[in-house]
């Protein structure tokens, strides 16, 4: 049961991270720093990897 449990965390923290992630990645900071340099802040990244991470673990925890 706590199996369970814990898989249905990590899924709600990872589609929260995403979702910060991707709101990170579309702000007016964001889009200003892609078009003057290129880079992707690292936050969008951390935001959306750990995010899609944490959904996969959950995921398989409710196996």
């Amino acid at each position: 049961m706590n199996k369970k449990i814990i898989g249905v965390i990590l899924i709600v923290v990872g589609i929260a991270l995403a979702f910060w992630g991707y709101d990170v990645y579309g702000s007016a900071g964001s889009k200003l720093g892609r078009v003057i340099s290129g880079d992707t802040p690292i936050e969008a990244w951390l935001g959306m990897v750990g995010g899609a991470i944490c959904i996969i673990l959950g995921a398989l925890r409710l196996k």
